[in-house]
């Protein structure tokens, strides 16, 4: 292995803070930039416009290193062409009532042009893209190396992660099926990419010759340091960042996080389309129980019109309550507590 994460990003702890598509928050990824870890923001469902806009707040909040994330294609997409959404509509439609929501009209597209985010990012150099849900390209790979930006691919499996460094990566993120939101398989469907953290982590570490950053069930000082006994070079954190003020999660949701036993989470496709580990509520059990969940990204965007507005208005039922298995484990609300405690696990 060449070279340490700090070596790579110019950070000074190797610890990344996982990209929450939707939950991210400028004041949340400059934080932990500015502690000394590798701050990072999901830019899902982004424009290009919005994106530039995005990167160019995070420069202005830090000078350190961040990473953004996208969302690659798997090829399973569908578009509002593609798929009669009426009964997907009429399944979640007792929940748009409730909030007093008209019923919703299929947009033009689902989700942004992929070339377009790509460009953007290219274009505001930030020091490091994230990319979840398949290998980047040939070209995307170049792009970076031109622009000085390291990539960061991410797997669930050991073969996805081979793929990845075939690929030219920089780094891998080796996510376990403790960890919370998607499951982000690409070569295999993800109920068969269920490998837990203890059991991945060391099989990719002796697969490639990148550095590899342990996600899944890490939340305080003895999850980072049994990443790094199993050969990780760093450790990425989501729910327990997740948990802080300075997250852009909601009050419900944070408490939530801070509730959660061990058996707290469960891996559903209600809420998106696409298997995730959450925090079960009222709005997924009641789509569970109707059986009809639209393909993605179609039911992600048809919840997404009700949980914004449950969002706003605080309530946790309505709302995709992300999570992984040790969100218990989370140990404040406040991100600097949470970097410090995590920083106490690292090696001498």
């Amino acid at each position: 292995m060449s070279k340490t994460l700090q070596d790579l990003f110019g950070i000074d702890a190797p610890i990344v803070l996982g990209p929450f598509g939707g939950l991210s928050s400028i004041e949340l990824t400059a934080a932990v930039s500015e502690l000394g870890g590798l701050g990072s923001y999901g830019l899902y469902g982004y424009s290009a416009d919005r994106i530039s806009d995005t990167i160019a707040a995070l420069h202005s909040a830090t000078r350190r290193p961040f990473a953004v994330n996208l969302w690659l294609p798997t090829g399973d997409e569908v578009t509002p062409g593609d798929v009669d959404l009426g009964p997907a509509i009429e399944a979640v439609a007792p929940l748009y009532d409730e909030l007093g929501l008209a019923h919703p009209t299929p947009p033009i597209e689902f989700l942004p042009d992929l070339d377009s985010q790509l460009t953007a990012v290219m274009d505001a150099a930030p020091a490091a893209l994230s990319v979840v849900f398949g290998v980047p390209s040939e070209h995307v790979v170049a792009a970076a190396r031109s622009r000085g930006i390291r990539i960061i691919g991410t797997a669930t499996t050991v073969a996805e992660a081979v793929a990845l460094e075939a690929a030219g990566v920089d780094a891998i993120v080796a996510t376990g099926a403790e960890a919370g939101g998607h499951r982000v398989s690409f070569l295999r469907p993800a109920e068969q990419s269920l490998v837990g953290t203890f059991a991945l982590v060391p099989q990719v570490v002796d697969a490639v010759e990148v550095p590899v950053i342990a996600a899944g069930g890490i939340g305080d000082r003895r999850g980072v340091a049994a990443a790094f006994a199993l050969g990780a070079s760093g450790v990425q954190v989501g729910s327990a960042f997740l948990r802080t003020r300075q997250s852009a999660a909601t009050d419900v949701h944070r408490q939530a996080i801070a509730d959660a036993a061990d058996t707290a989470t469960v891996l559903t496709r209600a809420m998106s389309g696409r298997l995730a580990r959450g925090i079960p509520n009222r709005a997924m059990r009641e789509i569970e129980t109707t059986g009809i969940i639209a393909p993605f990204p179609a039911q992600n965007w048809l919840t997404g019109q009700f949980r914004a507005e449950a969002g706003r208005r605080g309530d946790g039922d309505l709302v995709s309550l992300w999570a992984g298995q040790a969100a218990g484990l989370a140990p404040s609300d406040d991100a600097a507590e949470v970097f410090a405690e995590l920083a106490a696990g690292l090696p001498d």
